[in-house]
């Protein structure tokens, strides 16, 4: 069984932040959780969920190629992605709190060319 990338707590989190990004384009929040690889370089910073379409997440996506970069990802496509003979999934870091707004680990990632903490 795949790891619950949302739990209903984070889901509402990340909610209130979309629709709080909707009213104010300088909303910077800290993002809320990071999924990654397990098996690679791929790691994701998610701030928010889409009100509208909550297949849709925001955040700083770095796929482990040196640019990471701000933008939605496909939370479907994420949890389909099987690693290991399928064993294995995209997982969130349950130990990871995030300690800085999204445009600062934004910043840094693009001087690193990967996401850094």
């Amino acid at each position: 069984m795949p790891m619950e990338l949302i739990t209903p707590e984070l889901r509402q989190l990340l909610l209130a932040n979309g629709a709080a990004s909707r009213d104010n384009p300088h909303f910077d929040p800290h993002p809320v959780v990071k999924w990654f690889n397990p098996c690679g370089a791929a790691t994701w910073l998610i701030t928010e969920l889409d009100p509208g379409d909550e297949d849709l997440a925001y955040g700083l996506c770095d796929l482990g190629l040196g640019t990471p970069e701000i933008g939605v990802v496909s939370v479907r496509e994420l949890y389909s992605i099987r690693l290991m003979g399928g064993a294995l999934g995209v997982e969130r870091d349950l130990h990871w709190k995030a300690n800085k707004p999204l445009s600062e680990y934004a910043r840094l990632a693009r001087l690193a060319g990967r996401i850094v903490d």
